[in-house]
């Protein structure tokens, strides 16, 4: 192969002549270098990049995430539904209680300027500053704590009507009050008369009901039995202790229905009417005592 080199200078030609084995070499090595370049550039496009692996794991996690948020958006939704619920019934049971509440307290007579469920109770107290913004709760929650705080008001306020009635049913149920028969007809009064056997002038401690004969005899107010047995000059005498230095005796019974220790109730059937010990017919024999003292009877049988 001919190679002609033309100079623009001198306008003069040169010629160099290259054997055909050393252009065949050439070409074989321009050739690889092509195919070779070609070979390392398919390489470097299929061979990742460091980067590619964290890439991919970054766009896990965010899938993941995306995932969770939805996931606990529609629990959240579902909480605040139960919770919406929930609190419409807590205010129906409310209302509900409230004119339980109300209901009671007429029935009872109570003073309707104490227990007047339908005002907000009165509250005061001085003013505190509170950074509103490091304590901000949202609107469903201050509501929920409202409810809260009217729960705790109405049970504060029950709580003390219940004492209260209790307390003046236990008053009520251990004041002496009424007659110990349920028919029958008073023979004998409290103080001095005429003794039924001697004839003289005696001293009579109680008052007689005279009546039918196992005809019933009950407690004039509720109270532990202390005595349920024979005693002299009463027969079969039962006594009731009431507490506050009060008891009472019914004597002359033909038969007794409780016995020592028993906790009896107002209006209680306690014995039978009739004639044992010291007695002229079917009655019953009532006292009183206070302090241990024997004290009028009519006192306590005409009260309401």
């Amino acid at each position: 192969m001919q190679i002609i080199f033309v100079s623009r200078r001198h306008s003069r030609s040169r010629s160099i002549r290259l054997p055909v084995p050393l252009l065949l070499a050439l070409g074989a090595l321009l050739i690889g270098g092509i195919v070779a370049g070609g070979i390392a550039v398919a390489r470097l496009w299929q061979t990742p990049t460091p980067q590619s692996p964290l890439i991919a794991e970054w766009q896990g996690i965010l899938a993941e995430q995306r995932e969770e948020l939805v996931a606990t958006r529609q629990a959240s939704q579902a909480k605040i539904e139960a919770l919406a619920v929930k609190t419409a019934e807590l205010q129906s049971r409310l209302l509900r209680l409230d004119a339980l509440a109300e209901r009671m307290a007429t029935m009872a007579k109570l003073d309707k300027s104490e227990f007047d469920f339908s005002d907000q109770p009165a509250m005061g107290g001085p003013e505190e500053y509170v950074d509103e913004g490091a304590d901000r709760m949202p609107d469903f929650y201050k509501s929920l704590d409202m409810l809260a705080d009217q729960i705790d008001r109405r049970e504060q306020q029950l709580e003390y009507m219940e004492s209260l009635l209790s307390n003046r049913e236990l008053r009520d149920a251990g004041m002496i009050a009424g007659r110990p028969i349920r028919k029958g007809w008073m023979s004998s009064g409290f103080g001095y008369r005429t003794d039924p056997f001697k004839g003289h002038r005696a001293w009579h401690k109680g008052v007689d009901f005279a009546g039918k004969m196992g005809s019933d005899i009950v407690a004039v107010a509720a109270g532990v039995v202390t005595w349920a047995d024979k005693r002299y000059g009463y027969g079969n005498l039962v006594q009731i202790n009431h507490g506050n230095g009060f008891s009472t005796r019914y004597g002359h019974n033909s038969e007794i229905t409780v016995s020592p220790g028993d906790v009896v109730k107002k209006g209680q059937v306690i014995a039978k009417m009739g004639s044992s010990g010291r007695s002229t017919g079917a009655h019953v024999h009532f006292e009183v005592l206070k302090g241990g003292k024997s004290v009028n009877p009519m006192t306590y049988i005409n009260r309401q």
